[in-house]
């Protein structure tokens, strides 16, 4: 059967050559909206796993496969874990567009509700604690000494990610964005002072893979990771983690209201504690992170229906009232702020 974005034969090539014996299975593993990842079975029965960019519709900038190669390859050994980085293909006549093949972390990514379901109340508990030791972890390396410090400027983070997004959901062809450009201009406008450090860009329970006792197996998905605030993955991380009772919904759906998980004010605690760092901006980049949350989903559900993604059961139509609902959230996030 034709798999969109793999073809069979030159890849099984490519990879016999660096020693991947043929024949080889290919599956395109599911939620992957971005960036393609796929399955790859050796015939010595060894899983690995495949990312290549969309087949179609790819914006300035977005999905650079040797951004995500460079950061799990520096970051392989340290205290984050992260995929075994195994090859990278910078020819894009192999099949249409550079890829890289790392190992296959056969763990469990709490990306909805139900994902949640196998794991004792205390795995989740640690879960939960784990996700935000990790970031820290990230955030406390030095980017000079993994090797990253000049994989991307150093200064002006916030300008350029409100630059860039918004820049990218207008190239999408999105419709309605007027009110997330008011808020774009909202934030713009009160940038805090800011730091740098090792950013992730998506950091949540789905994009992690964790062990049965809720411990980190490897942090996924690389693809937006640069060099910025801190601050900022940890307002994503906030803004993702629901709560029992909450009267704002979570930009991105996964388990953390289900019994067990630990609450917000103790993701933030135990990250104060390991940082020591100061987290009175933290309220600005949860309004920040709203606003980028419906940037890309717009995005991402306007090259959906364009066809340049691979059918993993996205729903457009649910996905265009949330980004509605959101973009409105996000206004009355930088209202209470006091920035609008």
């Amino acid at each position: 059967m034709e798999l969109p974005g793999i073809e069979r034969d030159a890849v099984t090539r490519w990879l016999a050559e660096r020693g991947v014996p043929a024949p080889v299975e290919f599956s395109l593993v599911s939620g992957g909206r971005s960036n393609l990842t796929y399955r790859v079975t050796g015939a010595d029965g060894v899983v690995r796993a495949l990312r290549r960019p969309p087949t179609g519709g790819v914006l300035s900038t977005a999905h650079d496969m040797s951004r995500e190669w460079r950061f799990i390859s520096a970051l392989h050994g340290t205290g984050v874990p992260v995929p075994e980085p195994l090859a990278y293909c910078e020819d894009t006549e192999v099949t249409g567009a550079a890829f890289y093949v790392m190992d296959f972390v056969d763990g469990t990514v709490l990306a909805d509700r139900s994902s949640a379901a196998p794991m004792a109340l205390p795995a989740r508990h640690r879960a939960g604690m784990a996700t935000v030791e990790c970031m820290a972890a990230l955030h406390n390396l030095d980017p000079d000494a993994v090797g990253l410090g000049d994989a991307a400027r150093r200064d002006g983070y916030l300008q350029r990610q409100l630059r860039r997004w918004q820049k990218q959901v207008h190239a999408s062809g999105a419709p309605d964005l007027g009110l997330l450009d008011q808020v774009h201009d909202a934030l713009v406008a009160n940038a805090p002072e800011q730091t740098t450090g090792i950013v992730h860009g998506d950091f949540r329970p789905g994009n992690l893979s964790y062990g049965p006792d809720g411990e980190v197996l490897a942090v996924l998905d690389w693809e937006l990771a640069t060099l910025g605030e801190p601050l900022a993955d940890l307002g994503w991380l906030i803004a993702t983690w629901e709560e029992p009772g909450d009267d704002l919904p979570a930009v991105t759906p996964g388990p953390t209201a289900e019994d067990g998980f630990p609450t917000r004010d103790d993701l933030i605690a135990r990250y104060a504690d390991l940082t020591r760092r100061d987290l009175s901006d933290l309220p600005f980049y949860v309004a920040f992170q709203r606003w980028r949350s419906c940037c890309i989903t717009a995005g991402v559900r306007a090259r959906y229906q364009a066809g340049h993604m691979g059918d993993d059961g996205y729903d457009a139509g649910a996905r265009a009232d949330t980004e509605q609902r959101q973009a409105h959230l996000a206004w009355q996030a930088v209202t209470d702020l006091g920035l609008a």
